[in-house]
């Protein structure tokens, strides 16, 4: 008889950790991927936060790690013994099995304490669900998470204490737990239900835009943290020009080469593998979400339902992702420039004209690239939030009072439509600067626990209804964060912009 997943009366849930292959020291380069040393590791903390919530505990605990657990795409350690093409030993392995399960032995020897701590987790006792992310896709290849449960070194009866779910999770029937990169159409899989592409001869996992972005251009960038968006994100063009200076001129001059072919490269395979079918059985199509519900469990018909709610894959408006990698701008100054030169060589042709010439049309038309630059703004927050006012629709469909999310890096808890909202937030190796000492955002947790009323009567049974908090995990203390004061509400026909309004006593 296996584990009974269905019910649960503590659940904790952490999400966003980030864990990948440990960046060896650059003497020549000491700031390079810093945030990827294994001083930097979190693998002690999370020991000491496991080891803390099964001593306040009692009883078995439900540990739900809700996506980008691991971190294929930034792993950059290529084995000999593969036949890799160039761009494979430049910016990481391609999502193929037998180098998924690759990236992910790398990752978990060289996480020994984060092992450690979760097999003393689940040797208590306790179950570990993980629910796949943006960044951790390469777990739809069953040998991955087989190699996963292998490197635990459970009996075979602890061993059912380990789940795998595709993109989301229900807890004991009063919980959605979603990565939440479903509802960003940026790096959402464009089909969770039939994952994998073929290429040619190869099978692999058909990976979102976001990230061939980061394999293809932030994997060669290493002054920039993938993990915070200030790191990319600037307030003024002063601070574009003073970290350019500081760091760029010295440690990588080539960085808008670097950023510009691996541009075109995230363009390209974006572009070409996201027009790619899905490979799918019609037969065995059933089957497979008949699989996928029971390891949520939900139903099939819920399964359908979530899945028709998530957003439109940006890849199929070329012109959102050429404005995401900046292309339009690299292509509107290259037009500029051309035409300035065609002006200047025509003009040449009739009469001997000084170089400066050329200069002229440029400085006419630079103010129009300018003001367009300026006008230009990211998307990424506006469909990241996308999973914030989706999930009372999500909730609907699910039957639940509340919803869990991760993805953005952002904590939150707070009420939207009378269902409850956690975001938790991330605990990965984030920093605001380069020298890693600003560190950004709070190890959070979101802790559904049983309430402290009298048992309601639910269904056939009675059962202690549940409450949620956030917490921050603080070197072996807890702290809890505060649930928003303000209550957002959806009209049944929602304007572009949502409403805010105060609610009493909240």
């Amino acid at each position: 008889m296996g584990t009974d997943f269905t019910k649960a009366e503590h659940t904790l849930v952490v999400s966003d950790i980030h864990l990948s292959d440990a960046e060896p020291a650059h003497p020549k380069k000491p700031l390079w991927k810093r945030y990827k040393r294994a001083k930097h590791f979190i693998d002690k903390s999370f020991k000491s936060f496991l080891e803390t919530m099964s001593t306040r505990i009692s009883g078995p605990i439900e540990l739900v790690l809700n996506g980008d657990i691991f971190d294929f795409d930034s792993v950059g350690k290529v084995p000999l013994h593969f036949r890799t093409t160039w761009l494979e030993r430049k910016r990481g392995l391609a999502a193929e099995e037998p180098k998924s399960r690759f990236k992910i032995g790398v990752i978990l020897a060289d996480h020994p304490v984060w092992v450690e701590a979760l097999r003393e987790f689940v040797e208590r006792g306790n179950r570990v669900v993980f629910i796949i992310g943006n960044h951790d896709m390469e777990l739809h290849w069953p040998s991955v998470r087989q190699d996963i449960v292998d490197h635990l070194k459970l009996t075979p009866e602890l061993r059912e204490n380990i789940r795998f779910c595709e993109w989301f999770y229900l807890s004991n029937q009063d919980t959605l737990i979603e990565h939440g990169n479903q509802y960003d159409a940026y790096c959402l899989a464009t089909n969770p239900i039939h994952p994998l592409i073929k290429k040619g001869k190869k099978v692999v996992v058909r990976l979102p835009f976001g990230n061939l972005a980061g394999k293809y251009m932030v994997n060669g960038m290493g002054l920039l943290n993938p993990h915070v968006d200030s790191s990319f994100i600037k307030s003024s063009l002063r601070e574009y020009f003073v970290f350019y200076l500081r760091y760029v001129v010295r440690i990588q001059p080539g960085l808008f080469w670097t950023w510009l072919w691996g541009a075109f490269v995230t363009l390209v395979y974006s572009l070409s593998e996201g027009v790619l079918p899905a490979m799918r059985d019609p037969l065995m199509a059933p089957t497979r979400v008949a699989d996928i519900a029971a390891r949520a469990n939900a139903s099939p018909v819920v399964v359908w339902s979530l899945r028709e709610i998530h957003a439109h894959p940006a890849i199929f408006n070329p012109f959102k992702i050429l404005r995401e990698l900046w292309l339009d701008r690299a292509i509107l100054f290259l037009l500029i420039v051309l035409v300035s030169f065609q002006f200047f060589s025509t003009l040449n042709v009739f009469m001997n004209v000084s170089v400066l010439w050329f200069f002229i049309p440029m400085g006419l038309l630079l103010p129009v690239f300018v003001s367009y630059a300026q006008s230009v703004e990211s998307e990424l927050d506006r469909t990241q939030n996308r999973s914030f006012h989706m999930s009372p629709v999500a909730a609907r469909i699910s039957r639940v009072e509340r919803v869990i999310h991760g993805h953005i890096h952002h904590e939150r808890h707070t009420h939207i439509d009378d269902i409850e909202y956690l975001n938790t937030g991330t605990w990965s190796p984030a920093f605001h600067d380069v020298e890693c000492t600003q560190p950004f955002g709070k190890k959070c947790f979101a802790w559904i626990r049983p309430s402290e009323e009298e048992a309601t009567e639910i269904g056939l049974g009675t059962s202690k209804p549940r409450v949620a908090g956030l917490f921050e995990w603080q070197e072996d203390q807890i702290r809890k964060i505060a649930l928003e004061g303000k209550q957002i509400s959806i009209p049944d026909d929602p304007p572009d912009e949502l409403h805010e309004s105060e609610v009493p006593g909240v």
